[in-house]
């Protein structure tokens, strides 16, 4: 009886050891580059001491996304579906069909204001990556490119292969696939067991857990004006297992005769937005959603943005408007979290 007491008291006291040595203090910082811009992966990993291997996943999903999304690779996924001009059945990855899912749900619920067709207008007015300088295209170069532009022109079949109702529809996921790339990191980490870390993509994140000092994950969004570098910090927003994206027209935008056209192309129009909406930052439970949602509700503006924010559950938004006189205002949904000072 003496010896099994003593066997449970070594036991809990090298457990307690153990435990004490899994303390949120520990932490390892992941960083690379990805889909045209970086990456930076915190991970408060407790007992978790296999870092090479998850360092070694997320560097292979993100690998795997980007062969699979990217418009830069010649002969990615999205690629090859873009340059085929058969009407037939296109088969796709797993990775391609989460993202076609999320991407049908925000065109209907944005109303088209988000459209991943957009493509060939984005490249018209010289903000895709075909070479074509800024600039204003004719009315009829616009009216011409009109009838390909529409999501509803793709059909998912058996929940695996696309169908083109067009031969010429072009997909661009450029405005959602960095938010999927958080996801499926962020599904990565979760995986491992452990619950506590940040995910950033070219600004896109998504929170898990606390910090390693206890504190929930703190997210500067950028001033949104062309002058502010990209270190300085207009609103700061606790997160806690959530993501959040934000959209701008104050990074990629030319100006002809002192008026600013922004890389921002509203789907319907084939015109680039002129609502005075110069960020969106949006807070939903996943990224690839938050993405989605931040460009769409550039192009439906601060009225109707809101309210569309306010009516689907578990998304918040900080919507900026600059007014003529350069005053930035602010209109924030109903439960977006109280931005905090930036030193706290």
């Amino acid at each position: 009886m003496i010896m099994r007491k003593l066997f449970i008291c070594c036991f809990l006291i090298f457990f307690l050891a153990c435990t004490a040595g899994c303390s949120l203090k520990k932490e390892v910082v992941f960083s690379g580059k990805t889909m045209g811009t970086t990456y930076r992966v915190k991970v408060v990993t407790g007992c978790f001491n296999d870092t090479r291997s998850l360092e070694d996943g997320i560097r292979s999903h993100l690998k795997a996304i980007n062969e699979s999304m990217s418009l830069y690779i010649k002969d990615s996924e999205i690629n090859r579906f873009n340059t085929s001009r058969s009407t037939g059945r296109f088969p796709i990855s797993d990775d391609f069909i989460l993202v076609f899912q999320t991407a049908r749900k925000l065109y209907d619920e944005t109303e088209g204001a988000w459209d991943g067709t957009v493509g060939p207008l984005v490249n018209l007015w010289g903000f895709g990556n075909r070479g074509i300088q800024n600039r204003i295209p004719l009315k009829k170069e616009i009216d011409e490119q009109l009838p390909r532009i529409g999501f509803h022109l793709i059909d998912l079949q058996d929940g695996r292969y696309l169908v083109k109702k067009k031969p010429d529809v072009f997909l661009d996921f450029g405005s959602i696939a960095k938010g999927y790339g958080v996801d499926r990191v962020a599904g990565l980490i979760h995986g491992k067991g452990m619950d506590n870390f940040l995910v950033e993509i070219g600004g896109e994140v998504f929170a898990s857990g606390v910090r390693k000092d206890g504190g929930n994950w703190r997210i500067g969004i950028n001033i949104p004006l062309k002058s502010a570098s990209l270190n300085q910090v207009y609103k700061v927003v606790a997160l806690h297992n959530k993501a959040m994206a934000t959209s701008g027209d104050y990074r990629n935008f030319f100006e002809i005769d002192g008026k600013m056209y922004s890389h921002v192309i509203d789907p319907r129009s084939g015109y680039p937005v002129a609502n005075q909406v110069v960020s969106v930052s949006i807070i939903a439970d996943t990224c690839t959603v938050a993405d989605g949602l931040a460009t769409a509700v550039m192009v439906m503006g601060a009225e109707r943005g809101l309210a569309l924010v306010n009516r689907i559950g578990n998304v918040e938004s900080l919507i900026v408007v600059k007014k003529a006189d350069g005053t930035l205002v602010d209109h924030y949904s109903s439960g977006f979290p109280l931005p905090q000072k930036k030193g706290t």
